[in-house]
């Protein structure tokens, strides 16, 4: 246990130093921070590295484990009412249980003050509501062997088309919601859904229609929310912009982050509880897993509780801050104002690799492909993408381009994409797309986003600065259908030199 858990410090240290590097540049360069800040965000590198590391190592032993073992579970049972229910039941807990949701709804505030509590979780219950339903589209497509790219241009066709009468104020929220719905805790467990369908399904295209679920997860959420905007026009919502907590003494800093432990452990217990409780009674019901295996899922439960409150803490109390001032400080300067995209592409290539839903999403891909997709690849592909993406999200900020412009003509590409793609690459990319725009991109970059439209045009905070989860959304979904043609010329060429050297050998045994 001891040598895997090093294992995964070592893969954090490696995803998050990077940025930490980075970040201390600008620190010490562009951007100088109160020792205060400063401070807290260096105890958050080491939190981090730490959750990361914690959080990964929890996921394989347990959320993984459960997920494929209730997916095959479903499938073997043959009964579609069955699968259909669970289906929609497992993506309303996961979702609820999903932190980066939160982030983003805390960033947005509440839909409908007059409401109360129900105003101010509004949010989340809807996007629920729409992982639940497109959950369950996604299981029933995988039984009934329906073509993914066909359910993929359907449902975004109508997403664009309710957005124009949605209003435009609230346009990137829903596509943000997206983003934000597949993280560290619906990711291992919708991923693992989709390999226990793999492993009954004995068809060769098993494999491929295993992948898919996350892409078709992170649509019910746009369209809901859109559909929610819709019906009670919601125009007018006043954003909760993150001030930085003064820091003035290390009494301060420690109760800032006993503070940050207390209400994380809380939210992750409230978020977990129902995945435990779900797993508990598909044990009782099923006898699925010996005693032996019992205690190694209950203690990667434990290792994903730990990992994700250290992840969280220091991503919310560490990295939130300095964003949100990053983004200020460079946007306060008529010169430094244009260094938002290219630091902002620097540090998208680098944030996606520190998410822990990424890693997760890569060794499944591998492990899927058989070694055909590397992880390595994975990630390069979706670096590149996402620094694209971060460019395009800070371009904005300062030319004020609609969403739009940039959200329709990326979707067609990407859906155009599917025609000439693998059916496998479709699936992964669309997957990676809801996988790359994480909690370092909610807790990080949507700060630095918000942090620089409030200098230069504070009332466009809505329609500028929310957009970029969704801009890292879509690029995935364009970069690594690209990796997935140039992989199926790449096997075309093999093949060809194969036959070729063959028919060379069957000419000399002839002669």
């Amino acid at each position: 246990m001891s040598g895997t858990f090093k294992e995964k410090l070592i893969e954090s240290l490696t995803s998050i130093l990077p940025i930490a590097l980075i970040i201390l540049i600008l620190c010490a360069t562009l951007t100088p921070l109160d020792t205060g800040i400063f401070a807290l965000f260096f105890i958050s590198i080491f939190l981090l590295i730490v959750g990361m590391g914690a959080f990964t190592l929890g996921a394989d032993m347990s959320l993984l484990v459960i997920g494929e073992k209730i997916g095959s579970s479903m499938t073997r049972s043959r009964k579609v009412w069955l699968i259909a229910l669970l289906s929609f039941i497992i993506g309303i807990i996961v979702t609820v249980a999903e932190p980066d949701l939160k982030i983003l709804s805390d960033q947005v505030g509440s839909l409908k003050p007059e409401w109360g509590f129900f105003g101010k979780y509004l949010l989340i219950f809807i996007v629920a509501l729409g992982v639940g339903i497109f959950l369950m589209l996604a299981m029933l497509r995988i039984v009934f062997r329906i073509r993914l790219s066909i359910l993929l241009i359907a449902f975004y066709v109508a997403a664009f088309v309710l957005s124009f009468f949605c209003p435009t104020t609230f346009r990137a929220v829903a596509f943000d919601s997206g983003g934000v719905t597949t993280g560290p805790m619906t990711v291992p467990f919708i991923m693992s859904l989709g390999v226990g369908v793999a492993v009954i399904r004995s068809d060769k295209k098993g494999q491929s229609d295993s992948f898919g679920l996350v892409a078709l997860a992170s649509i019910g959420p746009i369209i809901a929310v859109l559909i929610l905007g819709v019906i009670f026009q919601l125009g007018n919502i006043t954003p909760d912009i993150y001030e930085p907590e003064q820091v003035a003494t290390t009494w301060n800093m420690g109760l800032t982050y006993l503070k940050g432990f207390g209400n994380y452990a809380e939210e992750v217990a409230i978020a977990v509880a129902p995945i435990l409780v779900f797993s508990i009674l598909f044990q009782l019901i099923t006898r699925a897993f010996h005693k032996k295996q019992l205690v190694k899922i209950g203690l990667g439960f434990l290792y994903t509780f730990i990992g994700l409150v250290l992840f969280l803490t220091g991503a919310n109390v560490g990295f939130k801050p300095v964003g949100t001032l990053i983004g200020e400080s460079l946007a306060s300067k008529s010169w430094s104002m244009w260094l938002l995209i290219p630091v902002g592409m620097i540090i998208g290539y680098f944030v996606v690799a520190a998410e822990p839903a990424v890693h997760v999403l890569n060794k499944q891909v591998e492990r899927m492909s058989s070694g055909a997709v590397s992880s390595k690849a994975m990630k390069y592909g979706l670096c590149i993408g996402v620094c694209i993406a971060i460019g395009l999200a800070m371009m904005r900020i300062l030319t004020g381009i609609d969403i739009m412009w940039i959200l329709i003509p990326g979707y067609v590409i990407a859906l155009i994409l599917t025609f000439f793609t693998p059916p496998m690459f479709t699936g992964i990319a669309f997957d990676s797309g809801g996988v790359a725009s994480g909690a370092m991109v909610s807790s990080f970059v949507l700060p630095m986003a918000i942090g620089a439209c409030n200098i230069i045009n504070p009332e466009a905070i809505m329609t500028q600065a929310f957009g970029c989860v969704a801009f890292v959304a879509l690029a995935p979904l364009i970069s690594i259908q690209i990796l997935g043609i140039m992989y199926k010329q790449k096997t075309k060429r093999i093949k060809r030199t194969f036959l070729a050297v063959e028919d060379r050998v069957l000419e000399y045994e002839v002669d």
